[in-house]
């Protein structure tokens, strides 16, 4: 069970990392965005660290998309917003 949570901690960093990317944006830029190090934010795509709903929802409000699309698409996958 631990590794099926793990796996899907690492999915939801690698949707934030794509969907960053697409959008053009740094990682700098979403950590200021977030009032967080650029260093911390690079520990949340990495799946290091372990975020907080609300931190959840505010990643998904910065990058524009809603928070189920971060939690369910599969890594490289867009779902239609």
């Amino acid at each position: 069970m631990k590794q099926n949570i793990t796996a899907k901690i690492k999915m939801v960093a690698a949707n934030i990392r794509r969907l960053r990317e697409q959008l053009h944006y740094t990682q700098e830029y979403l950590a200021a965005k977030l009032s967080i190090s650029q260093n911390a934010y690079s520990k949340i795509e990495l799946g290091y660290t372990k975020i907080t709903l609300e931190r959840l929802f505010q990643i998904a409000d910065i990058l524009e998309v809603d928070s189920f699309e971060l939690i369910n698409a599969q890594s490289g996958e867009k779902l239609a917003s």
